[in-house]
């Protein structure tokens, strides 16, 4: 499935993916979450792992995230624009 594919399906609303950020702490072997999150039993996710070691890097994510999170949802057509041509 390529980019262009994915964001058709975002837009007609047939694709609900979900990127989110969250906190966890390792305890025993396990990651416990310090949030719940909106899943069914049993789904299936893939976990990135950063340590909170790296604070600068960890605020440049946020960052970045956020601002990308915005450019996505934007009303401005510039991106539907690009997947046209």
């Amino acid at each position: 499935m390529t980019w262009l594919n994915l964001a058709k399906m975002r837009r007609a609303g047939s694709f609900q993916a979900m990127t989110r950020v969250v906190e966890a702490v390792y305890e025993k072997g396990m990651l416990k979450l310090l949030t719940p999150l909106p899943l069914p039993e049993k789904s299936h996710v893939t976990v990135t792992i950063q340590t909170s070691d790296d604070a600068e890097r960890s605020i440049w994510l946020r960052i970045c995230e956020d601002k990308l999170a915005q450019a996505w949802d934007s009303s401005d057509d510039v991106f539907n624009e690009l997947l046209q041509k």
